[in-house]
């Protein structure tokens, strides 16, 4: 089954409010937010990766999703899946390392045995505490401005130097194994967005999901896409690499949706990551991509999905 029909059909489960239809990166129960996400090997990681850094991004992509709605972290339970003592040893080494980075006590979970040779998938759902307000995908409407905080396409740029060698090293791949959750920023903008969510499939596949759920269409300025220093350096900033950037995903940005009259300078911001205006939401549906030389084509695939046969994660270069 392709990812969004299991989802489709789950939210017959769903009927609690917290659930927010499934249309969300976290469920909201009482003040507590609470998140789960997965890695897989061969799907989210490379076998060739260091095992603490997939420890560390285990952590990382669930507090993203914390960030996402303005929380913060009270703990966690953990699904570890046991393989070789080395290895074992090396992701719960990640793990600490993160969970004391971010404050974020391990509370429980479970463990199990794999047999020799299975994908390794290790799972935790993160908890946090909800500030006044949990900015869902949903509350964007036409007119808000769309903006980005921190920068797309370094860990997609990082994964394809890994399988060009598995020796590559840099900024670009220390960035795709170990990603930096945004949580400040995200805490600092929730109270003030209409929409918010952070960008894990790639920014295109992600804003349509965000205009899904508020029922509007989007126009995004590609000549504004935030890149870093280390990414034009390996993959320059033309409109081919600025839609790898806007598709790659593993990005762990936030896309934030905020009213037009809203002085972000005004904010109390954290001084890093930088916030970049993309765009803005309109009326109607899908989205509209322009940079300086004119329109730019939808691409064939907006970023990454789930499907029952699942391709390996460098097969989604």
């Amino acid at each position: 089954m392709h990812e969004t029909e299991v989802i489709e059909r789950l939210r017959g489960l769903a009927t609690h409010p917290g659930a927010r239809d499934l249309r969300d990166d976290a469920a909201v129960l009482d003040n507590l937010v609470i998140t789960h996400d997965s890695v897989a090997e061969g799907v989210h990681f490379l076998t060739t990766d260091p095992p603490a850094s997939i420890g560390w991004k285990l952590v990382a992509v669930n507090l993203s999703d914390l960030a996402a709605k303005g929380a913060r972290p009270v703990g966690a339970l953990l699904s570890l899946t046991l393989s070789e003592n080395d290895w074992d040893r090396a992701i719960i080494d990640g793990i600490e390392a993160a969970c004391e980075s971010y404050s974020l006590p391990l509370l429980g979970g479970d463990t199990i045995a794999l047999p020799p040779g299975a994908p390794r998938v290790y799972g935790l759902t993160a908890i946090g505490r909800a500030g006044e307000q949990v900015p869902s995908r949903s509350g964007g409407s036409s007119g808000d401005k769309l903006w980005i905080a921190g920068t797309l396409g370094d860990s997609a740029a990082g994964l394809a130097l890994l399988a060009e060698s598995e020796r590559s090293t840099g900024a670009l791949v220390d960035i795709y194994r170990r990603p930096i959750p945004l949580l400040e920023m995200g805490i600092s903008l929730a109270g003030h967005a209409t929409a918010m969510m952070d960008v894990s499939d790639g920014l295109l596949i992600d804003l349509s999901r965000l205009c899904d759920a508020s029922g509007c269409g989007a126009e995004v300025d590609f000549d504004s896409l935030p890149l870093s220093r280390a990414f034009i350096a390996e993959r320059g900033q033309d409109r081919s690499a600025r839609l790898f950037a806007a598709t790659g995903g593993d990005d762990y940005a936030l896309l934030a949706a905020l009213p037009a009259d809203l002085d972000v300078v005004s904010l109390s911001l954290p001084q890093a990551p930088t916030l970049t205006c993309v765009g803005r939401l309109v009326a109607g549906s899908g989205l509209k991509l322009h940079d300086r030389d004119g329109d730019v084509p939808l691409p064939e695939s907006l970023g990454y999905e789930h499907r029952a046969s699942i391709s390996p994660v460098d097969d989604r270069l």
